[in-house]
């Protein structure tokens, strides 16, 4: 299902999932711990997944590639604009995707495993 694109809010407990068409129709919004974000992303068809660049994103960007989803990392400096109204997880979930659209956006690439344990040397 490659007309899809997912746009992902990562928090500590709960994540917000909004899903659009590549036309940018509303698919479907929910709202999932983690245990059910990863059971959901294992039962859905592969397509875009795009999350705002953290530590985080970058340990479930390795996730999604294993069930065969194209990620792609935003910066948060890049969603912010796209935020409509009051900024709520929802909220950030539909400006990633908006900004993930957008032909001019540029990407971050997902660290590896080695790569995040090389940065907390540095940052020691």
């Amino acid at each position: 299902m490659k007309d899809t694109m997912i746009g992902v809010d990562l928090a500590k407990s709960v994540f917000q999932v909004h899903g659009t068409f590549m036309t940018g129709q509303v698919k479907f919004r929910k709202r999932l711990s983690r245990p059910q974000f990863y059971k959901f992303m294992a039962d859905h068809p592969s397509c875009a997944v795009v999350m705002e660049a953290c530590g985080g994103a970058h340990y479930w960007a390795r996730q999604m590639v294993k069930f065969g989803y194209e990620v792609k990392l935003i910066a948060p400096q890049y969603v912010k604009p796209f935020v409509k109204r009051q900024k709520n997880d929802a909220m950030d979930a539909e400006a990633i995707v908006i900004a993930a659209q957008r032909p001019e956006m540029r990407f971050v690439e997902p660290k590896t495993e080695e790569q995040q344990a090389r940065a907390v040397l540095f940052r020691a």
